[in-house]
């Protein structure tokens, strides 16, 4: 007995602690690992050929690298930022930012809640290859896509509903005869909750270990797959739709934006919480910079040339997009994929092994979703034990998959994943951008210039981006134009001339005078700072994660959230309405366009009752989203001295593990306590 106990804490051990009593990884390289394994999932290999392969070309790099660069890094490096400064996932974290964005770090749960229920079950449709691959010779051999859409899917054709002839009205709803639960597939969904909770129940010390194994072996399968497809007759044909051929005129089409900047979050995993869960683990000096980079671009590196696997066999198989029949969202890699393995030499080992490599890709983005949620829960002081939640989550999450393991689940499953892509994800991670950069220590700059000033302005900023969206679409771009910087430079003009003179003045150049001084602080307090001023949420962050030889926050990071990335996202949302208003025959479709909108309710429920979202934040910790009136001062700063002087920060920085110093359930991150506040704090 005392053997398999052992066995037991060999491989899955408790967690180490930080030095805030709070679980801690292994390792950063753990950290990293797990990080890779949630975004680098079927996203890599099913998803993004898909999406490529309808928007097929090298114009598709234009949006695809935009959103990578001028948002996914971004938005990952506040998501990394400040879990691991304010110890605690979405919720929590953005609590500490403002108690009104309660709401919006719920949002982000919310969408890792809605994708894992349908995600799971992409991975019985890859176990039901799985089971088959050891049939000699493979069942899908010379019948790919009936295979996929008989033996697999196995749904029921719809009666497809139909428009107007000019699209005003709705002539007929698309029905859906079968409604019965499919076995197969049902039990692989069951399978598959059972092992993200083998993998999640005990916490990160096991979590660790696991993502050693679902990270390093679909790395050398890719290669090999990729290998053999580029070698097949015609594969130049696939690879040059992929890359090597050119058609601009797609670009003035809003779809592929908005199919990029969905991809984009979907594969790199900004806006689905996990993030700032996993980095709420780390060390709390961990060079959280360095690993938002590197999680972005490794994942990016590794599903740009994994395609090649898919594409090589495209260009085999002479398949051709019609962009009038678009395919569904992980398609093209169940068409091409196992038809690559047919054509190698032992098609059944390699059939094993690519469908096992899927799913290890797989489920090591669902465990990460389902973790993230875990993670909400024990954060919120839940007197119940870990293993009793992740068991609980698990049931419910297995549940919510049903209605997928039907024989129209499919179709439920495309109309669900468009809406929550092109709806919920953007309007969250915009929610990201926009929100912290304004409500951030929102109450200094309402202690300098006034509170109408600074909601002037605001209303300026969110109405030129509402509205010229909308004008844009209603009437032409040049108009929304028009309308949407008339409107922000004429709340620009209004606050300023209606501002009060601040009494702490800005830094160099804003400082020079009155006019400037007011404009500083209305449209940059929050996301600039220098040196001799770091009263803003750079610099606060940077006290904790850009300490010692880590790479800090860069100076332009929240000037581009602000001003450049959620502009760009409120430009690619307005696309999901005239799409929608186009599928709005679907009952289905018109599901999935009401469930991406529950994520705006969350965030506007938390900016106007935030209260109702205390039950996810620990009692002790409800007043850290009450920052102090301290205009020109750095909060966190003695409190991240302190530490550093103790020999943290090194330890932070090791490999090794850290015995705990404290056992409290709960952890505190470095705020309030310590900051020296202006005399004007108690008249504000």
């Amino acid at each position: 007995m005392e053997a398999v106990k052992k066995i037991g804490r060999w491989f899955a051990p408790p967690p180490q602690k930080a030095e805030d009593g709070r679980d801690a990884w292994p390792s950063r390289a753990s950290f990293l690992l797990a990080s890779m394994g949630g975004c680098a999932g079927m996203g890599n290999l099913l998803r993004y050929p898909s999406q490529v392969y309808n928007n097929h070309g090298l114009q598709w790099y234009i949006p695809y690298l935009m959103c990578v660069f001028i948002i996914a890094i971004p938005v990952l490096v506040l998501e990394i930022s400040i879990g691991q400064a304010y110890r605690g996932g979405s919720v929590v974290a953005y609590n500490n930012l403002s108690q009104k964005l309660k709401g919006t770090g719920l949002s982000l749960l919310y969408v890792g809640f809605v994708v894992g229920p349908y995600f799971v079950v992409n991975l019985a449709w890859i176990m039901n290859y799985f089971r088959n691959s050891f049939t000699s010779p493979l069942p899908w051999t010379n019948r790919g896509e009936e295979f996929f859409n008989r033996d697999v899917v196995a749904n029921v054709d719809p009666i497809d509903g139909s428009l107007t002839d000019d699209g005003s009205a709705v002539l007929s709803y698309t029905q859906y005869p079968g409604t019965a639960l499919l076995g197969e597939t049902v039990g692989w969904t069951l399978f598959t909750w059972f092992l993200c909770w083998l993998c999640i129940f005990r916490g990160v010390g096991l979590t660790g270990r696991v993502v050693y194994f679902t990270m390093g072996l679909p790395i050398v399968v890719t290669i090999i797959l990729i290998g053999r497809s580029v070698s097949l007759e015609n594969a130049g044909e696939g690879v040059k739709l992929y890359f090597a051929t050119w058609r601009g005129s797609e670009l003035a089409r809003g779809q592929v934006w908005q199919t990029a900047c969905g991809q984009v979050f979907f594969s790199t995993g900004v806006g689905f919480g996990y993030f700032t869960s996993y980095a709420s683990y780390n060390r709390q000096f961990s060079n959280a910079v360095m690993d938002s980079i590197l999680i972005v671009c490794s994942n990016v590196l590794f599903e740009n040339i994994a395609a090649f696997a898919v594409f090589g066999v495209v260009g085999y198989l002479g398949m051709y997009p019609d962009p009038e029949n678009p395919i569904g969202g992980f398609d093209v890699g169940f068409l091409t994929l196992p038809l690559a393995v047919t054509e190698m030499p032992g098609a059944n080992f390699w059939a094993v092994a690519l469908f096992f490599t899927l799913m290890v890709l797989g489920f090591s983005s669902a465990f990460a979703m389902l973790d993230a949620i875990v993670t909400l829960v024990m954060d919120s002081g839940i007197k119940f034990s870990r293993p009793v939640v992740v068991t609980t989550l698990t049931i419910v999450s297995f549940l919510l998959s049903l209605p997928y393991c039907t024989e129209f689940g499919y179709y439920l499953l495309s109309g669900i994943d468009r809406w929550t892509n092109d709806v919920a994800l953007v309007f969250v991670v915009f929610a990201e951008c926009v929100t912290s950069t304004t409500l951030y220590r929102c109450r200094d700059v309402i202690g300098q210039v006034g509170k109408l000033p600074f909601i002037i302005y605001n209303a300026g900023y969110f109405l030129g981006m509402v509205l010229g969206v909308a004008i844009a679409h209603a009437v032409a771009p040049g108009a929304g134009a028009g309308v949407g910087f008339g409107l922000f430079f004429a709340g620009c003009i209004a606050s300023v001339l209606i501002a009060g003179t601040p009494d702490v003045a800005p830094p160099r150049f804003w400082g020079k005078n009155a006019v400037i001084s007011r404009f500083w602080y209305l449209a940059f307090y929050s996301v600039t700072a220098n040196r001799s001023q770091g009263n803003q949420l750079r610099h606060d962050l940077n006290v904790i994660v850009g300490s010692g030889k880590n790479w800090n926050l860069p100076t332009f990071w929240p000037v581009l959230l602000r001003y450049i990335s959620g502009p760009i996202l409120a430009i690619i949302y307005g696309f999901s309405y005239p799409a929608f208003y186009e599928m709005r025959y679907d009952p289905l479709h018109i599901l999935g366009f009401g469930v991406g909108h529950v994520a705006l309710l969350l965030i506007f429920g938390g900016f106007i009752v935030p209260r109702w979202f205390n039950v996810f934040i620990p009692k002790h910790r409800l007043d850290e989203g009450k920052l102090p009136y301290a205009p020109g001062r750095i909060i966190g700063a003695d409190e991240a001295q302190a530490q550093a002087a103790a020999g943290r920060l090194e330890a932070a920085n090791s490999e090794e593990a850290v015995e705990p110093k404290s056992s409290s359930p709960g952890s505190q991150s470095p705020r309030n306590d310590h900051v020296m506040t202006d005399e004007r704090k108690a008249a504000n």
